[in-house]
């Protein structure tokens, strides 16, 4: 059930933007590197395209108010988007509950999982 009152995915045309940049690198560098190669090339991508992003921002973990850690998100974009590069068979609910967690302490509410393992870009938006 959608609860949004005007039917519009919640950052929308960001996350279009997003993964055009992801396919745009797959075709440029092909599947199955592990993942940093995907990141750094998307960094460059996010450039190219004049996408605003942050590569390896830290985030604090809290637990009843205190640090216990920190949470570096390969890419921030938009300062509002999570994404997460992976090279794995395909995503699945591990991926998922991970991305619901990056949004809580991020604070974001849209996290996009990008997956470079095959010659098809495999992605999914999560939205908290």
């Amino acid at each position: 059930m959608n609860t949004n009152p005007d039917n519009k995915l919640l950052l929308k045309e960001e996350v279009y933007q997003i993964v055009g940049a992801a396919m745009e690198v797959l075709n440029g560098i092909g599947h199955g590197f592990h993942e940093k190669p995907y990141e750094n090339a998307l960094a460059i991508e996010f450039g190219i395209q004049k996408i605003p992003f942050k590569q390896q921002v830290s985030f604090d973990v809290l637990y009843k108010n205190h640090k216990v850690g920190l949470f570096i998100p390969d890419l921030t974009v938009f300062d509002r988007i999570v994404v997460d590069t992976k090279v794995i068979d395909q995503i699945t609910d591990v991926e998922r509950g991970q991305m619901l967690n990056y949004l809580k302490i991020t604070k974001f509410r849209v996290g996009v999982i990008l997956n470079f393992k095959k010659p098809k870009l495999e992605w999914e938006r999560v939205v908290l």
